[in-house]
């Protein structure tokens, strides 16, 4: 039973994406959901990985194993197409089926992940919930069979499941139907805690980003190193560290060192959920500069951390950060961050550490596990 008395459901997560050894941050929110979970239900998670064309054996694997106490099980199959994918996920579940598994509620997610889902979900008169992240909806990149697929996915779910109202009208501008619920994304706010603000406020101000270097630029990072050099034209108390890793690393490096601030950005590398705390709690300011998002956990763990934020206008970003918990600025616009970073920089004091943490909680693993338990509640059939 839950710690209200509900019943405890068994979920089975079928995921798009999951952390890997290949890639350990992918999919991370979706770990985070359900972690947040499995405070109120049993959830096992069923991740069919594609992975480029293995040989002979090693073809197909499949891995059970515990991750971080929720059961989890890994099919990695050969990189194959949507229906391919589809079928390996039924037949995935048909394996655990033979076993005696039955869940009272699939929870998918993303659109990929939700039409096999429905589908077994219609075989076995199971509910099926359908979270969704993909900011492909709010950049209108969707087409032909994605398309049909998501309609698909949505319209035979029994709730859809987004992470942000942006992303709800997002989706909606397509046409599709569905019925909604606004869930979000869900961090561990024991884990993501204000540091010692005592040790802070000296004479050089440290900011903090944290997210992947990736080649499309998404984080916007080309625009925060020219910001930056903006900045220090003006002020030159702060130092940057870049948390994170990936193929575009190297090629910031050089732009910072071409734009004059090599020395006041530090690459720190990609860091455990641990160490990613660990400098929140040493920073004084976070930014992220980003071109498109739904509903970054990053910033989430940064409010819960106590920290005020510099980020952009875009995707579901606006409904979590006011003024009084940062400042946002248009994507893409180098000087209007350099301007917001200025003016956050000297006035530091006047934003609440405590009263940015309190609204974090809405995030918290207690708060959206619970929300998601009773959208199961809703559904699962008594």
């Amino acid at each position: 039973m839950t710690a209200s008395g509900d019943r405890r459901y068994k979920a089975l997560f079928i995921p798009a994406w999951y952390p890997s050894a290949e890639n350990p941050t992918a999919g991370g929110f979706v770990r985070e959901h359900a972690q947040a979970v499995s405070l109120y239900d049993d959830v096992t998670v069923l991740y069919v990985q594609t992975v480029p064309p293995l040989r002979g054996s090693d073809r197909f694997s499949w891995r059970e194993q515990m991750d971080d106490g929720i059961p989890t099980v890994r099919l990695r199959v050969p990189h194959i197409k949507a229906l391919s994918y589809t079928l390996a996920v039924l037949a995935a579940y048909h394996r655990l089926a033979l076993r005696g598994y039955r869940p009272d509620v699939i929870h998918a997610h993303e659109y990929i992940a939700g039409l096999p889902a429905v589908l077994i979900g219609r075989l076995h008169r199971i509910p099926v919930v359908v979270t969704e992240h993909f900011t492909g909806f709010v950049r209108r990149t969707l087409g032909g069979v994605r398309l049909q697929e998501a309609r698909i996915a949505f319209r035979w779910a029994d709730a859809v499941m987004p992470v942000s109202r942006s992303l709800q009208r997002a989706i909606e501008d397509y046409g599709i139907k569905a019925r909604f619920e606004v869930v979000p994304n869900a961090v561990d706010t024991d884990l993501f805690r204000p540091g010692d603000r005592d040790g802070k406020g000296g004479s050089s101000k440290r900011l903090l980003f944290v997210g992947l270097l990736d080649p499309s630029h998404k984080k916007g990072v080309p625009h925060l190193l020219q910001a930056l050099a903006i900045l220090r034209e003006r002020r030159d108390d702060w130092q940057l560290d870049i948390v994170g890793d990936g193929p575009a690393r190297t090629e910031y490096q050089r732009a910072a060192a071409e734009l004059g601030i090599g020395e006041k950005v530090t690459f720190q590398g990609l860091k455990s959920k641990p160490g990613v705390a660990q400098y929140m709690r040493q920073a004084d300011v976070f930014v992220l500069p980003s071109l498109w998002e739904n509903l970054p956990c990053v910033l989430i763990e940064a409010m819960a951390s106590g920290l005020p934020i510099v980020s952009t206008l875009t995707g579901g970003i606006p409904e979590m950060i006011d003024g009084e918990t940062g400042i946002l600025v248009p994507p893409g616009d180098a000087a209007e961050l350099a301007a917001a970073l200025e003016r956050m920089m000297g006035s530091l004091d006047e934003y609440d550490s405590g009263l940015i943490v309190e609204k974090a909680r809405q995030y918290s693993h207690q708060s959206v596990g619970g929300r998601i338990h009773s959208v199961y509640k809703e559904h699962v059939r008594r």
